[in-house]
């Protein structure tokens, strides 16, 4: 089965503008994600999903250097955007990941591919797999997995705002539909915030760029985290930023 990963990434953002090109250790945010993801051996193809405005031409020229390859569509409707991509890619298992995640985990999104394609080898398929489901790692190693089938019918029957904006709520808020999983950590890493949505955020990211990025590898999560111990004064950097809400 052809297993693809859609990044969904755009210049317009409504907290900070921008932010998947601005710099971490001499490399957009962007060009991070994607080579965090590209670091998963179980993948077929990556794609980043932008919009047909013009702004996000840059979206497109930094995919293409990263090695991605790349779809537009709709900027608002974020879920046809995605069954767009992952209809042109004929992937059969699709990946969704967020550009806003530059300590996004291969190793992660690597396990939570294993349990999904076992699932189906041993005749208990699943629809959907979430790591965010059941919270438990850092916001910012979020990835979902879900069958192109289960995609498709999200996005026929899908009608309210918010399902089009946000891709999968029409799949976990239906569970008498499909198959759902959840991928959990073996501790409750939850209340640390590792996405880039604020400009308290891009200061926590940079600064943990700044100590762990200088060789321009991909460090690991529990680098990340033995940072946190030895500085815990960085916890408050953005402690305080709340996630929006479906509908905001």
């Amino acid at each position: 089965m052809k297993v693809v990963a859609i990044i969904q990434a755009r210049m317009g953002s409504t907290r900070l503008p921008g932010k998947v090109m601005k710099l971490l250790a001499g490399k957009t945010v962007l060009a991070h994600v994607i080579e965090r993801v590209l670091a998963c051996p179980l993948l077929d193809q990556v794609v980043v999903a932008t919009t047909e405005l013009e702004q996000d031409d840059a979206i497109v020229t930094e995919a293409v250097r990263c090695g991605a390859a790349f779809f537009r569509g709709s900027e608002t409707d974020v879920l046809a955007r995605y069954y767009g991509a992952a209809r042109a890619a004929e992937a059969e298992i699709v990946v969704r990941v967020t550009s806003d995640c530059p300590l996004f985990d291969p190793q992660v999104l690597t396990a939570m591919l294993k349990q999904f394609l076992a699932a189906d080898a041993e005749g208990g398929a699943v629809d959907y797999l979430s790591n965010s489901l059941e919270k438990s790692f850092p916001r910012g190693l979020d990835a979902e997995v879900f069958t192109f089938v289960a995609l498709e019918k999200a996005f026929r029957k899908a009608t309210k705002d918010y399902e089009h904006e946000h891709v999968t709520p029409y799949l976990y808020q239906h569970p008498e539909e499909f198959v759902l999983s959840c991928y959990n950590n073996k501790r409750d890493l939850s209340r640390y915030r590792w996405t880039l949505d604020t400009p308290d955020d891009f200061l926590l990211i940079s600064e943990i760029y700044r100590r762990l990025g200088g060789g321009g590898g991909i460090f690991s999560t529990e680098s990340v985290l033995q940072l946190f111990e030895q500085q815990p004064e960085l916890f408050e950097i953005n402690a305080h930023v709340q996630q929006k809400q479906l509908g905001e």
